[in-house]
């Protein structure tokens, strides 16, 4: 057994043993609104629920540990006391990751992740309408924990409100366990979805994905597409190029024969398979071929 003294270890390696040691941990999805009325939405892992009476629910926007910069969820909290946090089962999970992309700030993760902003009742960050529960809260106090990159900053929030989707409950009214389909994080790449099992997510925080936003009306308003595969789409640095396309077809009889059918749902399907086999690229490549 290895022992380690937290103060001789790089904080960036410390983090992955904490993170990858401590886990699940259940993911708040937080939407959080600028004094400017920028929305923002953005996924925390250092999260949990803390209280009952009053209902008390805590994350942590942690310092940067590249740069030492803060996070906008926490700039915003900070200025306008308020947040939704919203739960994250398995049919928004990809379109989640998208919106932990580090876009400029000014950015809307609504619009990259394709997710949609719904009006809250008692506060002015929206809702995000695909999340199957959402907590309306204000938030009662800040706790910085430290100064430094990797530092975490305890948000405190009182739910004021809770909006549950009615298709995840039971017959008696209670939250379903396996109908509420709930993802929860562990370390590097990994997650959990409770009623399966572990699952990986490429972490999309080196480059920033193109966003559901600039994906084409024809491929988001398929219905071969869920929101899962979208945001696989959504998270590409950029697009391969006309030659990349050409020469992929050209090698891939399969494809070549499903493109000559001039059936766009046949088109769609067959992206779809690489797509859910974690090719996005040649899933791209398809779609841009059909496009030609």
């Amino acid at each position: 057994m290895i022992s380690i003294d937290p103060k001789n270890i790089e904080t960036a390696k410390l983090q992955g043993y904490l993170q990858s040691s401590v886990g699940p941990r259940p993911i708040a999805f937080a939407s959080t609104i600028g004094v400017d009325g920028i929305p923002n939405l953005s996924p925390f892992s250092f999260f949990n629920v803390f209280s009952a009476n009053p209902p008390i629910l805590i994350f942590s926007p942690a310092r940067r540990v590249r740069d030492n910069s803060i996070k906008h969820t926490l700039i915003n909290a900070e200025a306008t006391r308020e947040v939704v946090i919203n739960v994250v089962n398995y049919d928004i999970v990809q379109q989640t990751s998208l919106a932990s992309t580090e876009y400029a700030e000014g950015v809307n993760e609504f619009l990259k992740s394709g997710l949609t902003p719904i009006p809250s009742d008692l506060v002015k960050p929206y809702r995000v309408k695909e999340s199957p529960v959402q907590f309306e809260c204000k938030v009662n106090e800040i706790i910085a924990l430290g100064t430094e990159g990797g530092a975490g900053n305890l948000v405190i929030c009182e739910v004021l409100k809770i909006h549950i989707d009615e298709s995840v409950l039971d017959e008696n009214g209670a939250i379903d366990q396996h109908k509420i389909d709930l993802v929860s994080r562990l370390g590097q790449n990994w997650y959990s979805r409770s009623n399966q099992g572990l699952f990986e997510v490429p972490k999309p925080l080196v480059t920033l994905g193109i966003g559901v936003d600039a994906i084409p009306n024809f491929i988001k308003e398929s219905p071969v597409f869920n929101g899962n595969h979208l945001g696989m789409l959504g998270n590409i640095e950029a697009l391969p190029t006309t030659e990349e396309v050409s020469i992929f077809v050209q090698q891939n009889f399969a494809v070549k024969g499903v493109l000559s059918s001039d059936d766009q749902e046949k088109v769609h399907l067959e992206a779809r398979k690489y797509l859910d086999n974690d090719d996005v690229l040649s899933a791209w490549k398809v779609l841009l071929a059909q496009k030609k």
